[in-house]
């Protein structure tokens, strides 16, 4: 019979306490080779890097739509930082830990998940983001004429829709690179379980 570490993962899962497969998968994780733990450790930075740059595009578009000349380091620092963080914290908490603590074992789970994070918190975050920051400094500098109370929904639209358009392919080059991040992720964790075993493993003291 074909071992298939997945399936012994989840044997594991029904047999023995969580935090001793946690354990486990820690420890094996410490014996991969030096590049495939940093590149699991940092993957996730580098999509964050993207999603910075997604939030300060996002700002400047918005800017250039509403004439916005002032507050420029104003609006670029948080464009800048919360997409960043947002995007890791979200990666690690939907992917890299649930992998690390055997919770995830569907590939295609792990794809989604990836894509997903990468699209939302890296794509579309930073839009939704960008323009109440904008809409506000509008307001406070006067930089474009507001509409009227009837208007409103209409006018926001309006000034939306030529920066969505313009940045849809940041949404589809965050979502590929999402799911090529998650799969490399996950072909690491499969490469872990089929470590061999050692003495430590729960699968032997079990």
């Amino acid at each position: 019979m074909v071992d298939n570490p997945t399936l012994r993962t989840r044997d594991l899962q029904h047999s023995i306490p969580s935090p001793n497969v946690m354990e486990m998968l820690l420890e094996r994780f410490q014996r991969l080779p030096e590049l495939d733990r940093k590149f699991f450790a940092y993957g996730p930075i580098y999509l964050g890097i993207n999603s910075a740059f997604a939030g300060l595009i996002a700002n400047s578009f918005f800017r250039r739509v509403l004439n916005i000349a002032q507050a420029r380091f104003t609006s670029s620092l948080p464009m800048g930082v919360l997409p960043f963080l947002s995007t890791i914290a979200g990666y690690n908490a939907v992917v890299s830990k649930p992998l690390l603590s055997g919770d995830l074992n569907c590939p295609t789970c792990v794809l989604v998940r990836g894509g997903l994070v990468a699209s939302l918190a890296g794509g579309l975050y930073p839009i939704l983001l960008a323009l109440p920051i904008n809409a506000g400094l509008a307001t406070r500098y006067n930089t474009t004429p507001m509409p009227e109370k009837g208007n409103v929904l209409r006018f926001w639209i309006a000034v939306c829709q030529p920066v969505m358009r313009k940045l849809s392919f940041v949404l589809i080059l965050q979502a590929i690179f999402g799911v090529y991040l998650s799969s490399k992720h996950y072909a690491i964790y499969m490469k872990m379980l089929a470590l061999p075993p050692t003495h430590t493993d729960p699968e032997l003291n079990g």
